[in-house]
């Protein structure tokens, strides 16, 4: 006899507009057996806007290690949950993790419930390239960090988003304004699908000062957007006089001084001229 699990769906609700939650997600609160909730206080104010009389968990970054394991097995009794976070699309920068691949390795079926997602938003109102971006989730919280997180990711060729709090938008564009260039473009949007919803473009020297002049502009919660670096087609490849050097100086000396000598004299990116080493090394 075949034992029959319940089903585990992942389900996206409003990042602030109410009325964003889809037919779908609607039904599929009210259907289920148990609601496994970031914060059950909040979700409860939904669960009453749309009249749905659900149990709901409590499943947030200090318990879910422990409640997920008490989930699955419910899951495996045929009961089927909702997972939900306070606002959006589950898993990114949310709790839930754990219970989905728990589900997933007990062969339980996991279900997406699509809909919010701040990130999606955000980027499809911004105006910049999105063919390729790359979600960072939370920056780092001191400075340090994030000047070595913001360094990293300096000479990037695609667009890059993050998420940030009221408490530190400020002080993460004034430490972005320190590595990158000023011209950089990028776009805040904050509070997205609420009352006060601010979508900006414009570029990171004048961000950091509308940030640092309007007291608004430092409230809500925060998606930053980041114009990936422009490449230089000519720095792609060495030419023939850069290739030239490099081959002088390694008949005399180590890859690693050829290369770092060669930089300091042609001004070549060490990178491209540690590959072009390593191609003439094994011919």
């Amino acid at each position: 006899m075949s034992t029959k699990y319940g089903e585990l769906y992942v389900v996206a609700t409003p990042i602030g507009n109410l009325a964003d939650i889809s037919f779908r997600a609607i039904e599929t609160l009210k259907q289920v057996d148990f609601i496994a909730a970031e914060d059950t206080r909040h979700i409860q104010m939904l669960l009453n806007h749309y009249g749905i009389h659900n149990k709901s968990i409590a499943l947030h970054q200090h318990n879910e290690e422990k409640a997920s394991v008490g989930l699955v097995a419910k899951l495996q009794e045929g009961l089927s949950i909702a997972l939900v976070s306070d606002a959006g699309t589950p898993l990114l920068s949310d709790p839930g993790m754990p219970l989905v691949k728990m589900a997933k390795d007990a062969g339980v079926r996991v279900v997406p419930i699509p809909g919010p997602c701040a990130l999606i938003a955000a980027l499809s109102a911004a105006g910049l390239p999105v063919t390729q971006f790359v979600f960072e989730g939370f920056l780092p919280r001191t400075s340090s960090a994030r000047k070595a997180f913001f360094n990293e990711r300096l000479e990037r060729p695609i667009t890059w988003v993050f998420y940030e709090s009221s408490h530190r938008i400020l002080a993460a564009l004034q430490d972005m304004a320190e590595v990158l260039p000023q011209n950089r473009l990028i776009v805040i949007a904050r509070e997205i699908t609420k009352l006060h919803e601010t979508i900006i473009k414009t570029n990171l020297g004048h961000a950091l000062q509308l940030v640092a002049d309007d007291a608004n502009m430092k409230k809500g919660e925060f998606v930053v957007i980041v114009e990936g670096a422009s490449i230089d087609k000519s720095e792609l490849a060495l030419t023939a006089e850069q290739e030239k050097i490099l081959k002088i100086l390694m008949a005399e000396c180590s890859i690693k001084t050829a290369v770092a000598m060669a930089a300091e004299i042609t001004g070549a990116r060490k990178k491209l001229l540690y590959q072009a080493a390593l191609d003439l090394h094994a011919d």
